[in-house]
């Protein structure tokens, strides 16, 4: 079996090696000759403001507007693009330079865009993304959707590198020796878990605690009555018996559940149970005696703040096995594999078709080929040789899992297109955009059938799917997975701080607050603005009082009001942002300023110049009798620092109340809290609410900027000069909904770049 798979692993290698001589087209289409379609721009404004720095001569920033074509503005697009997203955002004219009226720049950049705009409805560039891997996340959706099997993804293949900001960008999923063979590896694994291995022999798998995770309350999912503990999801392989052990010490008893009820165990450290096969939730937790008895709880051995104490709480559960197996048992993945079962010799072959046939379709997302269907026999009958029907399956499923149709999102080139045409993808090319868009995986079956009626192409049909699929559980994956990027949800996972009032009690309410919030706007279809000033959000009993937040007691979340001045309104207020963009041991203006600029405003932050010292924090003496905006105003004196400081501190300064994990503050050590700032185009700030004022007053580009982050992640390529006509038009439309999430996601799915692809002329290595 292995050394057939490693075949088809060299025979994979070679198809992709063959398919990515497709290559991404990140480039500029065929230049327009046409006449210009709307007003010439005005100079005026240009050379009172902007020629001065912007000449020939000096070419402040590497740019040169007196270069720069004013009647036909689309021979220059790319360099326009960022004229107009500088003045947008109120980054130009620079701070302390001459500005006119905002209203005046404003509709300057406006006829800019109007000109760019008309001219991109003449010459369309819908751009074409590379070959298209399954990053690891969309392979474990596949394998889950496909299979009805849950697997840790993490443990079988590498990490994904990300571009943009998003680990789903083509470009960046390459493909390695190293990656084939884990893909070799998985599919055989997957393939005996999935079917079922009765071959398997007894294995020990721990499962451990979160090394700050505070047990002296009552964690969400355990039973009620309990404090602190474990709650694990584990499939079981085989129906047999298993060991299960409990580690850490406890001040009372362990209430031990499976699947939510009680097991009653003589000894509850370490116990065999029979288990039928399939997923089971365990969970361990410190029966509550010591508060119900009024014990004092000094006397109480749990992990408080972030210190575990000897004995104390319930540290990580155990599991071996299988002993004394019965069987493969009746898993979900069985019942989705096994849709048929051969009652004799002779009905094998036939089954066996139709099961692989059920499988690969939803595989490969298409009708199956003769030929494929031939080689997956072949599989099945050299695995059924010298084994039994269900080894035979096992062997031809591990082949589906290693094909290049099943592993890489393939489009086909019509034949006969000429470099530089437009066509639009294929029905079912559409539905696998579409599905791993809005739900990082597959297409469903309804989806499919639809692509093979060739139904996709009506576009109330495209939007009924859009509107269905965005209402289904598996969309949750647009928060995981574009919310938890976007956002930065997933460095949570990687903070370490100084801070004593933080833990992974805390560090876990971030995330769900958040996501929580992004979850709402999704689910509720409210506006995407919704997450710059949202008027409630989501806590628990923990992370209301990390907010100062009254009368809220328990381990579940809850969406609670806020009043319009307080400062935890939307994502600027909540811990997750706060935390991400602060460093180990203090806040860091800079950064959070950085983050605004790049993910709410889109304009990219300056980088620091070559040889510059950004350390703040070198000199120990000082940081104690200095804050931090002090230390940051002595490192903004050197000039090469001072312009861009002058972007980033304001807005940076404005969130100083919140410290290094959100908590607010009035004192940075001994120093009272200057929140002070006034940004490039000349607005005050005094905290955090004008700047959410700020950044509401601009709140188009904040919605441009969110649109553009959608749309590279549901093409998986970089959004380039020439997509931004489109994100302008998906941006006016949705403006007519209130900027309803739904709308910008339907006007990802109806634009070309989504529909549509150019042949680029390919290039010689």
């Amino acid at each position: 079996m292995k050394k057939i798979l490693l075949l088809t692993g060299t025979l994979l290698a070679l198809a992709i090696a063959g398919a990515a001589q497709t290559t991404s087209a990140q480039r500029q289409g065929p230049a327009s000759t046409a006449k210009p379609v709307e007003a010439p721009l005005d100079r005026t404004l240009t050379t009172q403001y902007c020629v001065p720095c912007h000449n020939q001569r000096a070419k402040i920033g590497g740019l040169s507007i007196e270069s720069l074509d004013f009647d036909h503005p689309e021979k220059d697009a790319e360099t326009w693009e960022k004229v107009i997203r500088k003045v947008k955002t109120g980054m130009m004219p620079p701070s302390g330079a001459r500005r006119p009226e905002r209203a005046t720049l404003d509709a300057f950049a406006t006829q800019v865009e109007k000109n760019l705009d008309a001219a991109a409805a003449l010459h369309p560039n819908p751009g074409s993304a590379a070959l298209h891997r399954l990053n690891r996340t969309e392979y474990g959706n596949v394998i889950r959707d496909l299979l009805a099997l849950d697997i840790d993804v993490e443990m079988l293949l590498p990490p994904d590198d990300a571009t943009d900001g998003f680990d789903n960008i083509a470009d960046a999923l390459g493909t390695s020796p190293a990656l084939i063979q884990g893909y070799v590896s998985a599919a055989m694994k997957i393939s005996r878990r999935a079917v079922g291995d009765r071959t398997l022999i007894p294995s020990q798998i721990t499962y451990t605690a979160p090394p700050n995770l505070a047990q002296d309350r009552h964690i969400e999912g355990l039973p009620l009555g309990t404090r602190g503990g474990m709650l694990i999801e584990h499939t079981f392989p085989v129906d047999g018996e298993y060991d299960i052990s409990i580690g850490g010490g406890a001040g009372g008893g362990v209430n031990i559940t499976l699947d939510g009820e009680r097991i009653d165990v003589r000894n509850t450290r370490s116990f065999r149970l029979p288990v039928q096969a399939g997923p089971h939730s365990i969970g361990a937790a410190i029966i509550d005696r010591v508060r119900g008895a009024g014990v004092d709880e000094a006397y109480s051995d749990f992990r408080v703040n972030s210190a575990f104490t000897v004995g104390g709480g319930v540290n990580s559960i155990v599991i071996n096995g299988p002993y004394n197996m019965t069987g493969p048992g009746e898993t979900p993945s069985r019942k989705r594999i096994l849709v048929c079962r051969p009652a004799s010799a002779a009905e094998e072959l036939p089954c066996a078709r139709q099961i692989l046939s059920t499988l690969t379709r939803r595989a490969f997302r298409r009708p199956v080929q003769d030929a494929e269907m031939t080689t997956l026999m072949n599989f099945y009958q050299q695995g059924r040789k010298n084994a039994d029907f269900e080894t035979g399956l096992q062997q031809a499923l591990a082949r589906v899992l290693v094909a290049p149709a099943f592993l890489y999102r393939v489009e086909e080139e019509p034949a006969g297109v000429a470099d530089g045409a437009i066509y639009r993808v294929s029905n079912l090319e559409l539905a696998s955009r579409l599905s791993f868009f809005l739900w990082s995986s597959m297409p469903d079956d309804e989806l499919l059938d639809l692509a093979i009626k060739g139904r996709l192409t009506d576009p109330k049909v495209l939007d009924q799917q859009v509107k269905r699929m965005l209402a289904d559980s598996k969309a949750n994956a647009l928060i995981t997975n574009f919310g938890g990027q976007w956002l930065n949800l997933r460095e949570l996972e990687k903070v370490e701080t100084a801070s004593k009032n933080f833990d992974d009690n805390l560090r876990h309410a971030f995330a769900r607050e958040t996501e929580m919030l992004f979850e709402s706007i999704v689910q509720e279809d409210r506006s995407i603005v919704t997450l710059l000033d949202a008027n409630y959000t989501f806590v628990d009993e923990r992370l209301a009082r990390h907010y100062g937040i009254p009368d809220i007691h328990g381990s579940y979340f809850r969406r609670v009001p806020l009043g319009p001045d307080s400062p935890r309104r939307g994502i600027l207020g909540q811990g997750a942002f706060l935390t991400v963009t602060s460093v180990g041991t203090r806040t860091s203006p800079v950064t959070r300023g950085r983050w605004i600029l790049e993910n709410v405003l889109g304009t990219p932050a300056p980088v620091p110049p070559p040889g510059v010292d950004t350390n703040l924090d070198k000199d120990a003496e000082e940081v104690k009798v200095t804050s931090l905006r002090q230390r940051l105003e002595l490192h903004r004196k050197v000039e090469p620092c001072a312009s861009c400081h002058k972007i980033m501190d304001p807005i940076g300064f404005a969130l100083e109340n919140f410290d290094m994990v959100g908590t607010w503050r009035d004192l940075d050590g001994k120093t009272p809290i200057d929140a002070s700032g006034q940004l490039v185009d000349g607005s005050k700030l005094t905290s955090v609410l004008d700047l959410r004022n700020a950044l509401l007053s601009r709140q188009e580009m904040f919605v441009t900027t969110a649109t553009q982050k959608l749309m590279t992640y549901g093409l998986g390529r970089t959004v380039q000069y020439y997509d931004l006509p489109t994100v302008r038009k998906i941006v006016r439309q949705a403006a007519q909904n209130d900027f309803r999430f739904s709308s910008l996601v339907l006007g990802v799915v109806q634009s070309d770049p989504f529909q549509k692809k150019m042949k680029m002329k390919k290039t010689s290595e």
